[in-house]
């Protein structure tokens, strides 16, 4: 067996855990700490929540808001400026992907300098970020585990990758009861990012028993209490889902993804579209192209959301690929690439920036852009 690498952070799970942020910053070193969120957030209560939980603790703070869905190049610029203006020492994200990415970025320039395009691909960064502590507001993004930052490059309209072992937070405070504030497109959007991560992490090309493990976890918890968690939204139900994007995001943070991100990152920069949408669109027709390289794993997957192998490894997973649309089916989302993106002129364009994305690099069978391109026709 090749030599495996396995990187996460220190994580502190449990529903009331936020209670422990200062203490935690001030094992990091803090004295100010730099609060990266969204006025969503602030509307929800849990900035507010936040702040009073550092002035408990006699902690300084500065906070920064200046983040939108798809967290723009510049905003970053602006976050490395005030947090070094700030005198600031730790940075605390709370959030969805977007502020923990931002958060990132923001970590990057502060102690690297220069544009957040010079660190564009893997392993670009070359002096230490500041410690970073990470609230995750939602089930899915897994960006306070992962090694991944995803950047909007505003004059090249793409979502750039940035890849780095420095980019996993020393600390995830994982609190489910956060989820209770959230409405049902989100619960729905995070979980089928979160389940997304899982099923490419786990056709992935470097994926290995200790992904894998993950990967299937987060699979079977997405399919046994996305739908009551949207029909109830109790803690119950709301704890499985923080599991399971936990464990989604151990997975591909360390085996990677496939093509369905590789073409949502270039969706989302060239349409600002919102990325968990997205995936339930590509998913099933990537799962098809697939299919010749990894029938086994796919099969697999399908003793998940169906019953135990129904006749050869194949058409257990042609079924597997059926029965993930029928579950997408049972809730009130797009399933067709034509009802998010309206124009069909520019996806050749995307398909060549799809081609060159970091996560294609590890997706099970080799594609082209036009095969891409022949995805996303079939999507449409």
């Amino acid at each position: 067996m090749s030599v495996i690498k396995f990187s996460i952070p220190e994580i502190i799970f449990g529903s009331g855990s936020i209670s422990y942020v200062g203490l935690c910053a001030r094992q990091l070193g803090a004295e100010k700490v730099f609060i990266v969120s969204d006025s969503g957030l602030e509307k929800a209560g849990w900035v507010s929540r936040l702040i009073d939980l550092f002035e408990r603790d006699h902690l300084h703070w500065s906070y920064y808001s200046d983040i939108t869905s798809n967290p723009r190049d510049y905003q970053i610029h602006h976050g490395g400026e005030r947090y070094l203006s700030e005198d600031a020492d730790v940075i605390v994200a709370l959030g969805g992907g977007s502020p923990m990415d931002a958060a990132k970025g923001i970590a990057i320039i502060a102690s690297n300098g220069g544009q957040i395009r010079d660190y564009e691909g893997a392993n670009r960064i070359q002096k230490p970020l500041p410690p970073m502590l990470f609230i995750p507001s939602t089930a899915g993004s897994g960006s306070d585990i992962s090694q991944f930052a995803i950047i909007t490059d505003v004059k090249r309209h793409i979502k750039m990758s940035i890849i780095s072992r420095t980019l996993v937070p020393n600390i995830s405070i994982i609190d489910p009861y956060l989820l209770t504030t959230k409405g049902e497109e989100l619960i729905i959007s995070s979980a089928i990012d979160a389940l997304c991560h899982a099923i490419e992490s786990y056709l992935s090309k470097i994926a290995s028993p200790f992904t894998e493990s993950q990967s299937l976890l987060a699979i079977r918890l997405i399919f046994q209490h996305l739908k009551p968690a949207v029909e109830t939204k109790t803690l119950k139900h709301l704890c499985q889902l923080s599991i399971a994007s936990t464990a989604a995001a151990m997975a591909f943070s360390n085996a990677s993804l496939g093509a369905v991100h590789a073409l949502a990152h270039a969706l989302g920069g060239m349409f600002d579209t919102m990325h968990g949408l997205v995936h339930p669109v590509l998913l099933p027709h990537v799962l098809r192209f697939n299919l010749p390289s990894c029938p086994e794993k796919i099969s697999q997957i399908g003793e998940i959301f169906m019953a135990p192998q129904l006749g050869s490894t194949y058409d257990t997973a042609l079924s597997c690929i059926r029965a993930i649309e029928k579950f997408f089916d049972s809730f009130n989302i797009n399933q067709k690439l034509s009802e998010i993106v309206k124009d069909d002129s520019k996806l050749e364009t995307l398909c060549k920036m799809a081609y060159n994305d970091a996560c294609l690099l590890t997706n099970p069978r080799h594609a082209t852009w036009e095969d891409l391109l022949m995805i996303c026709k079939e999507a449409w």
